[in-house]
């Protein structure tokens, strides 16, 4: 049985992230989401956590084990401080970790410890191709075996730092199967969009188009090898990872909301008081600490190889997606015409909320 007690490593974890969520994103999240722009020193911060560094054993440069459920505490705290904020420091994992759960022995030592080693650096991951039937088990971006190589074509969309990237993992549809490629900064027919993606919410967060053109890859890049890899885990731990980040912007929304309705009043009460404020910040908190325990589940599967944590985790993201919305549109609705203004953060959760259902493949535990 797994326990719902953070363990000591856990818990200062824990208060280190949250502490950085606190004090540096949150402040920081207003201004950002405005200038499309997030501070590298901010973003260096984060990194000096060391959450994906703890995640990788020495042999690859790290200093730690890597755990699904302690990934998962991290990210909820970081989003509760800040979801593009914590999508930005997070965003190097979308290379290591799928390299260290499925890579090669030889990528593993090759690529890891570029990555972990020295400062943070634009390492990502192109999964979401922007078409209304996206599914990430049928891609539409397809990898052609042709001699020691393999050919992609494609369009990818939502790509976190794309046009700097030292390197990416694509991930294409090989013979029906999801499989990820590695790509190196300007392969011959790979192009990223001049203009960033112009989105509703995660301003802050640079997202690109990326195209690809007959780039040929060496079939030593495909992600494990000749023999290739399981995708369900990665994406499994991608759905874990986009769970418990719901669960911090909803925490987030209906701590707000909590104080604001303590502290306002109408008709000589606090709107506490009133039965459908009450009853609104009950139900938000009901489905939070539900996905919270679907999410920590999930996790655990994962970390002790159960046969179900695919299927829980998919579960935990599908069930995060429409607790997030729920909660964050009840948030603004508290705020009365205040929560439609940008003066308090509410609006800002709501439309980063919104667009969970297809952030899949922007973070992972």
């Amino acid at each position: 049985m797994y326990s719902f007690e953070p363990n000591e490593e856990q818990q200062m974890l824990m208060d280190a992230v949250g502490k950085y969520a606190g004090n540096d994103l949150r402040p920081a999240a207003h201004e950002a989401e405005e200038s499309r722009e997030l501070p590298k020193k901010l973003i260096s911060k984060g990194w000096e956590l060391g959450l994906l560094q703890a995640s990788i054993p020495e042999s690859y440069g790290g200093f730690g084990e890597r755990s699904a459920v302690t990934g998962a505490l991290a990210v909820e705290e970081m989003a509760f401080g800040d979801l593009a904020g914590a999508f930005a420091v997070m965003t190097p994992s979308l290379f290591a970790t799928p390299i260290f759960l499925a890579g090669s022995e030889e990528q593993k030592k090759e690529y890891l410890p570029k990555v972990i080693e020295g400062d943070w650096s634009p390492y990502t991951a192109a999964l979401i191709e922007y078409a209304f039937d996206f599914d990430p088990l049928a891609l539409k971006t397809t990898a052609t075996l042709e001699g020691d190589q393999y050919i992609l074509n494609g369009e990818k969309a939502f790509v976190p730092f794309a046009k700097d990237a030292e390197a990416m993992i694509i991930y294409a549809n090989l013979d029906g199967q999801t499989q990820g490629f590695i790509v190196s900064r300007g392969a011959a027919g790979l192009t990223i969009a001049d203009e960033r993606e112009m989105l509703m919410g995660l301003n802050a967060l640079p997202l690109y188009r990326v195209k690809l053109e007959d780039v040929k890859v060496p079939a030593s890049n495909r992600l494990g090898g000749a023999s290739g890899h399981d995708f369900e885990l990665v994406l499994a731990s991608m759905h874990v990872a986009s769970a418990s980040a719901a669960v911090g912007v909803a925490k987030a929304s209906f701590e707000y909301s909590v104080n604001y309705a303590k502290e306002r009043e109408a008709f000589g009460v606090k709107i506490a008081q009133k039965q459908a404020i009450a009853f609104m910040l009950a139900e938000m908190a009901t489905e939070i600490e539900a996905i919270r325990l679907l999410t920590w589940e999930a996790a655990w599967m994962l970390d002790n190889g159960k046969e179900d944590a695919v299927k829980q985790a998919y579960l935990a993201a599908t069930g995060a997606a429409d607790m997030v919305l729920m909660v964050t549109d009840r948030g603004v609705q508290i705020l009365g015409g205040h929560g439609y203004i940008r003066e308090h953060p509410v609006e800002m959760w709501l439309r980063n909320g919104r667009g969970f259902a297809m952030l899949t493949g922007l973070a992972i535990v």
